[in-house]
Parts: structure tokens; C-alpha cells; sequence
């Protein structure tokens, strides 16, 4: 229900996550510690620069981010706009603003959340779980470490826990949502007449002499521009792989190597009673908190059964004291030093003593052992044949890809024999132009369109290529163009037809069917109208030639085209019944509006209204308070952000 409000909720979620996202997505784990460079200033925040080499980094990241999302069809052209480059400026300055505030305020996050955050990040969980070994190759395949990520982690959530209550306790005002819940649910009963232009085809006229006419006046919307048959050679992956073989010993080698992915490490369950001691506590609160959890260690030993309700009671830990101090299932080194080397070190319902870690003083309750598992190498035989098949595929790829870009380089003229040297076959397509693929009716045989080459053929690096003056005129093999990291091709004009108006004996049926459509669409929008405005003269009249009545509403529109059920719910509605008329593509529709009532909404969609519509509030104050806060915090855009939203170089530097 409220379909077009939930579009529009995560367009607004959208918005707000590029004011909150974490920093180091786009500007690295030392994004905030790299201000002092001296480089072309763009903006300043409470005196502090944000600079040129920073907004060039975060912009090479974000179309990086591009590139990976959109594959062979990524074009920096398209993509990398000005409008896009204001957009990546505003956001660098609303991060610092809000690093700013959240360091003013002391903002802070618990390890408790910290863990809870990581554990939840869906690429370092296996089967729904966390795992270690994937948080590991994770920080590995960024290059990071594990205290640098989790130290940007937990910035990066103090920040967006500025914005993070207003957005929250925004609430949409009672009288906006009965408004929109009237207009959403409001139902009109109506009969429906349509004048389909398909039934006035065969009443209208059209002469070669109007073919002909037509042809005259409008040959510029028939040229075909210039067009070149395509040679090509492409490389990737189902290439490289054709003929791979794995023997049993690599598979074997394999498994023995990778034994650790097929199974489950021990995990083990936790639970834990903290008391809170911050780093730099006095001796005597040092004291006191020892004394605290010594006194709760004897309680817990003695009494191990209760250890769930003394944590819900004495922890100080609120992420986890209401579920009894339950932390979860955790693998080795999941938690902090301490923490971890006494969770494994207990038995099964055993209680650890005093522990100490950064955050305080724990005390541990081994609730739950879960033993490692490994699948044998017969069950997962085909997944890792698949795998090994995959690596050696890679490694020829790599020796196929070097082939290839010398061989295309040694005879220019020709790509035959780059490919029997590579072993790739030779393929041929008509109709590329330089704005994309041509209609197969256009294009001829071996249109590239519709074809099982048409996305590559149709990448704007890959027609770019073929336009260029070596490729287009000299008929020069292009270099090897990379179009993806296991995708690549080579092209090369065998043939140029330069753009030209088709003679019209090749045309004239396509102009005749277009000017029938034409004729027949104003047939039929002549005949409603006429049949309109006669309603419209007796409205209290008998209905002829209208449908069965049918009841419609802006969440039901009973399959009509929205044109049409715009113009039914916008028909005033204080005398009825009332028509109303309407184009919907070639056809004409008068509707006759016999009832409209108030739309019946149980209370569990009244609250998803009321909570979607408070979510579009939490956004606009967002940024209501983002302006305030650059009021308070003194940005100021400078001039030199100009040459960067442009995507120029400063004009200078140092």
C-alpha cells in the first residue's frame, strides 16, 4: 500500500545517506587526519580547509564505485558531470561538518555496538553468521588494518549519530496524514467508453501522394546515420575456460589448502557482566569498580544458573545486560585480547573470574560450545572443480590477454590472425553507429542489435574506438580494449556506409503505417470529443455505448492507463454524474464519474502512512539542521571549488 510514498521514502533515504555514509568509503581510513596538506583550499569548515587533493580522491574512489556497478556500460562521459561533482563537494563538506559537531559534542560509541555494527556487515558473514576468517580477508583485499578499520568504524558511527535523532522523532503532522490518506484511499465508481483508433483504420485515407508529401517534409527524421560493419575478437572468461581440465592431485592440494572455508570453526557462546571503567579513572574509582566486580564474580561462581539474571540486574553494559549479558556466538579472536583468551579458556557453564579490557571489568559465562566441522572433500568435489577450473581459466586468460595485445599490434590490417594465434573466433556485426546500436530492420543482416554481442558492441568505449581516425578510415585493428576485468575486445571496420536518407520505395510502407496511426488516433479523439461534449450537454441522460461500472483509487487503479485514472481523480466531483475525456497513447477514453467515497484503511496502514510520511519529515529536517550547522560552523565555499566542479585542474598549485 502507499506504493508511489515508499518510491519516494527511499529517494529520501538515498538523499540522507549521502550526509551520513561512512567517511571512509570514499575518502579513506585517514581521510580526517589528512587536512594540513597545502593544497588548493575548496571550502572551509570552522576554519579547517577541505582541499583539492582530498575532493580528487574521494572523486577517482566514487567513479571507481561507478565503474564497478555498472560494468562494460560505465562511461565517464555520462556519469561524471558537473552536477555529480557539486553533489561529491557537498558531501565531503557535510562529512567534516559533521565530524566537527560529533567531536564538539564528545559523541562516543560502545564496543558493544561496535561489534554489533561489524558482525552484521553481510560480506564477512558465512551462513549467516560472522566469521573471522572473512573479516580478515575483507581488511586484507582494502588494504587495511584491524584497528584502523574498526577506528573508522566507530567515527564513522559517532557521526551519524548527530543526525540520527532528529530524523528519528520527526513526526509527520496528524492533519497531512489524513489529507494524503483520503487522496491515496479515495474510491470512484465510473463507466468507461473508448474510442479505439485501431476501429477507425480502416475509415481513413492515405494517398502515395501523402507518402510522398510526408517524405519531402521529413526526410531529416529518416536519415540513417553513418554505420560501420564490425570485425571483432573477444576474450573472456567462457574463452579462457573452454578446454580447461582439473586433475584430482590439484583438487586434492586444493581442498587440504582450503579446509578451513568447507567447515565451522569452534564458536563459542558468551555471556558477560560488565562494570564500566573509562581509561584515566582515578585510583579510588579504580578501586571501587574491582571491588564491584569481585563481589559479582563470587556471586556468579557460586551460583552459575543465575548468571542471565545477575547480568540483567548489575551489568553496565546496555547493549547486552537485558538479553542476561549475552554476547552472542563468537570464533577465536572475535573479541578483545583479554575477553577472547578467557572465553576460550572456560568450560561449558563455566565462569571466568575478573577480567579487564579497554571498555572495564567483565565477568564470563561460557553458556554453549559448538565443535568445528569440516565437510569432506566428496561433498564439496564439484563446487571446488569449479573453483580450480576458475583459477586456471584466470591464469590463462592472463597469458591470452598478453597474446592478444601484441598480435593485434603486429598485422594492423587484420584480425584473423590474431585470432589462430589466440584461438578465439573471429565474429562480425553490422549497424554500430556513434550514438549506439541501429534497429536490426535498419541495420540489415548480422545486425548487432538484438545480438548476444549487442551490450559489448553497443559500450560507448568500444564505439568510440571504432569511430576514431586509425579504426574508422585507415582500417587499423584497435588496441585491446579492456571492458571489464574478465571481458575484453578488439575490433576493427571492415566496412563504412556513410549516413544517408533511404530512397522511398524502402520507406514508404513505414511512413503509410505511421501516417494511418496518425489519422486514426485523431479519428477516434474527434469521435470521443464529439461524444463528450453531448454527455456533458445532458448529463442526466441515459449512458449509451459505456462499460460496466468499475471502482478505482490511486492504490487500485483497476489496470487503466494512468492518464486516465489521473483524470478520473482529478474530475471535481460536486455534481454528478460528471464526465471527462482523455488521450491515453492513440486511443480516447470519456469517463462518466458516478460515486466517489472515502477509502477504508486498516489501522496497521494508517501507521505505515504515519511512518513513512514522519520519514519524508526526519529528512527535510535533516537538512534543515545540516544549514543551521553550517551557519554555526562557518563553511564557506571558496573559489577555487569552481575549477573541480568543472573537472578542471587548479590553475595553480603549492
Amino acid at each position: 500500500m502507499f506504493e508511489f510514498i515508499r518510491s519516494h521514502r527511499r529517494w529520501m533515504q538515498f538523499i540522507l545517506l549521502l550526509l551520513i555514509v561512512p567517511s571512509f568509503f570514499l575518502v579513506g581510513i585517514q581521510g580526517y587526519e589528512s587536512f594540513m596538506r597545502k593544497e588548493p583550499e575548496l571550502a572551509t569548515v570552522a576554519g579547517q580547509p577541505v582541499t583539492r587533493a582530498e575532493f580528487d580522491q574521494a572523486h577517482r574512489n566514487q567513479l571507481e564505485q561507478f565503474r564497478q556497478r555498472m560494468g562494460a556500460q560505465f562511461d565517464p562521459a555520462v556519469v561524471d558531470t558537473p552536477f555529480l561533482r557539486q553533489g561529491l563537494l557537498n558531501e565531503l563538506i557535510n562529512q567534516r561538518l559533521l565530524a566537527n559537531v560529533a567531536i564538539d559534542n564528545r559523541f562516543s560509541v560502545s564496543d558493544t555496538t561496535l561489534r554489533n555494527y561489524i558482525t552484521k556487515i553481510p560480506t564477512v558473514q558465512a551462513n549467516g553468521d560472522f566469521s573471522m576468517e572473512l573479516y580478515r580477508q575483507m581488511l586484507a583485499a582494502q588494504g587495511l588494518t584491524m584497528n584502523g578499520f574498526e577506528a573508522g568504524v566507530r567515527r564513522d558511527l559517532a557521526i551519524g549519530r548527530v543526525l540520527e535523532p532528529v530524523g528519528m522523532t520527526a513526526r509527520a503532522p496528524a492533519e497531512v496524514v489524513a489529507s494524503l490518506e483520503t487522496a491515496l484511499t479515495q474510491t470512484r465508481t465510473v463507466q468507461l467508453r473508448r474510442f479505439a483508433a485501431a476501429d477507425y483504420r480502416s475509415k481513413v485515407d492515405v494517398s502515395p501522394a501523402d507518402i510522398q508529401a510526408w517524405y519531402d517534409a521529413n526526410k531529416q527524421q529518416l536519415q540513417i546515420p553513418e554505420q560501420v560493419q564490425v570485425q571483432y575478437l573477444v576474450l573472456d572468461e567462457a574463452a579462457a575456460t573452454q578446454g580447461v581440465q582439473v586433475k584430482d592431485e590439484d583438487l586434492a592440494s586444493y581442498y587440504e589448502q582450503n579446509k578451513t572455508r568447507f567447515g565451522q570453526p569452534e564458536r563459542r557462546r558468551v555471556s558477560h557482566i560488565m562494570i564500566n571503567l573509562p581509561a584515566g579513572a582515578s585510583e579510588d574509582a579504580r578501586k571501587a569498580a574491582r571491588a564491584k566486580a569481585d563481589e559479582l564474580d563470587k556471586l556468579a561462581v557460586a551460583d552459575p544458573s543465575k548468571f542471565a539474571e545477575l547480568a540483567r540486574k548489575e551489568s553496565q553494559d546496555a547493549g547486552s545486560a537485558a538479553n542476561g549479558g549475552d554476547l552472542g556466538w563468537q570464533q577465536k579472536g572475535a573479541l578483545p585480547g583479554s575477553l577472547d583468551k578467557a572465553a576460550f579458556g572456560l568450560n561449558k557453564d563455566q565462569v571466568s573470574g575478573v577480567v579487564e579490557s579497554p571498555s572495564g571489568l567483565h565477568i564470563l559465562k561460557l553458556t554453549e560450545i559448538q565443535p568445528a566441522a569440516i565437510k569432506p572433500l566428496a561433498e564439496v568435489k564439484d563446487q571446488l572443480t569449479g573453483e580450480v577450473r576458475k583459477q586456471l581459466a584466470a591464469v590463462r586468460f592472463s597469458e591470452m590477454a598478453s597474446q592478444l595485445s601484441k598480435q593485434v599490434y603486429d598485422q594492423r590490417d587484420s584480425l584473423q590472425p590474431a585470432a589462430d594465434a589466440v584461438g578465439l573466433k573471429l565474429r562480425t556485426a553490422t549497424g554500430v553507429t556513434r550514438e549506439g546500436l541501429l534497429p536490426a530492420d535498419k541495420a540489415g543482416p548480422g545486425s548487432a542489435a538484438g545480438g548476444p554481442d549487442a551490450a559489448l558492441l553497443d559500450n560507448p568505449r568500444v564505439r568510440q574506438a571504432l569511430f576514431s581516425a586509425d579504426v574508422l578510415r585507415e582500417k587499423q585493428n584497435s588496441g585491446v580494449i579492456e571492458l571489464a576485468p574478465d571481458t575484453m575486445l578488439a575490433v576493427r571496420v571492415a566496412a563504412v556506409e556513410p549516413a544517408h536518407v533511404p530512397p522511398l520505395d524502402k520507406v514508404s510502407e513505414t511512413i503509410r503505417a505511421k501516417l494511418l496511426d496518425e489519422r486514426s488516433a485523431e479519428a477516434a479523439r474527434q469521435a470521443g470529443e464529439a461524444a463528450l461534449a453531448a454527455d456533458k450537454a445532458n448529463p442526466a441522460a441515459s449512458p449509451e455505448g459505456f462499460a460496466g461500472a468499475v471502482t478505482v483509487s490511486r492504490q487500485d487503479p483497476g489496470g487503466l492507463p494512468r492518464a486516465v485514472l489521473d483524470a478520473i481523480m482529478r474530475q471535481p466531483a460536486a455534481t454528478l454524474p460528471a464526465y471527462v475525456g482523455v488521450q491515453a497513447g492513440a486511443d480516447y477514453t470519456v469517463a462518466r464519474l458516478e460515486k466517489v467515497e472515502p477509502g477504508k484503511v486498516e489501522q496497521a496502514e494508517r501507521e505505515s502512512l504515519a511512518s513513512q510520511l514522519s520519514g519524508a519529515y526526519g529528512q527535510a529536517e535533516n537538512e534543515a539542521v545540516v544549514r543551521m550547522l553550517r551557519e554555526q560552523y562557518k563553511v564557506q565555499v571558496l573559489p577555487a571549488s569552481a575549477d573541480a566542479i568543472k573537472g578542471e585542474q587548479p590553475a595553480s598549485a603549492g
